[in-house]
């Protein structure tokens, strides 16, 4: 009886003991690895460098090593993800070859442009609102010349991954190959605050009390209002690396709205497109 007892208490023990352990190993987080073939790896990165990721599977000790331009995305064991390669490489390659055999010639694309407002910038939202309007008052004096609509323009340099944050790393010639374009309109729309101006207007009553006594009541009204100046960089570089146009201009008048039209349509009157 007493030899059953011990049995039963030791295989409870031993549950236990089976039910912490893997307790303890759901609580492990992994990092993990996405390849761009769509194979997903579990376990400890140990080491990554610019062109290979240091990976050790989960229960095992053999390190392995994966080159980075088979990686898609990893995923810490913290929660942060890193983007390693688009998963559209292979069609962003076919995307850029198809347009290396296009024809550019008096083809034009225009850039989203930076947009920064009192030294900060505006985000994306900004940048695509200057480029559409410069393409529709170019397209209206550019005779000769097939200006790639921005929407197209957009997509294809997501697609090959030149977004404006990294459009750095690549030189224009690069860009007008996969834009399939001959020329690139790229620009800065720079919007600082002013002097803050203010005025005050009013009038005087005068009133006569029993005609010997003048009593003066009077009011008056400011106005304040905050001016910004606007300054415009355009750039037009070709599909050598040329640049053709670089020239910067600030408005003349200061304004209390921060449009920026007037000083865009002037610089582009002066580039080599224009006509009236």
């Amino acid at each position: 009886m007493k030899s059953l007892i011990a049995l039963i208490i030791s295989l409870f023990s031993f549950t236990t003991v089976l039910a912490q352990t893997g307790s303890n190993q759901t609580e492990v987080k992994n990092d993990v690895i996405l390849k761009l073939n769509g194979d997903e790896l579990k376990g400890k990165i140990t080491q990554i460098n610019d062109s290979e990721v240091k990976f050790i599977y989960t229960g095992e000790t053999l390190e392995y090593t994966i080159k980075k331009s088979d990686i898609f995305r990893i995923t810490h064991s913290s929660g942060r993800v890193e983007l390693i390669n688009s998963p559209n490489t292979n069609q962003n390659q076919a995307v850029a070859n198809t347009q290396n055999n296009v024809d550019r010639r008096n083809k034009i694309a225009i850039l989203p442009f930076a947009f920064i407002r009192d030294s900060e910038s505006s985000g994306e939202e900004m940048s695509y609102k200057v480029q559409n309007e410069a393409y529709a008052f170019l397209t209206s004096h550019s005779a000769g010349y097939t200006i790639i609509d921005p929407r197209t323009t957009d997509a294809l340099l997501i697609k090959a991954g030149m977004t404006r944050d990294k459009m750095a790393g690549f030189t224009m010639d690069e860009i007008c190959k996969v834009l399939g374009v001959e020329y690139i309109i790229d620009g800065t729309v720079s919007i600082n605050r002013g002097v803050a101006t203010s005025s005050t207007s009013g009038g005087a009553t005068i009133k006569k009390e029993n005609d010997q006594k003048t009593k003066a009541s009077g009011s008056s009204t400011t106005v304040s209002a905050q001016t910004y100046i606007t300054t415009i960089t355009l750039n037009v570089f070709n599909d050598k690396n040329t640049s053709l146009f670089n020239e910067t201009h600030r408005a003349l008048l200061a304004s209390t709205d921060g449009s920026y039209a007037t000083t865009l349509h002037y610089l582009l009157k002066r580039t080599p497109f224009y006509k009236k």
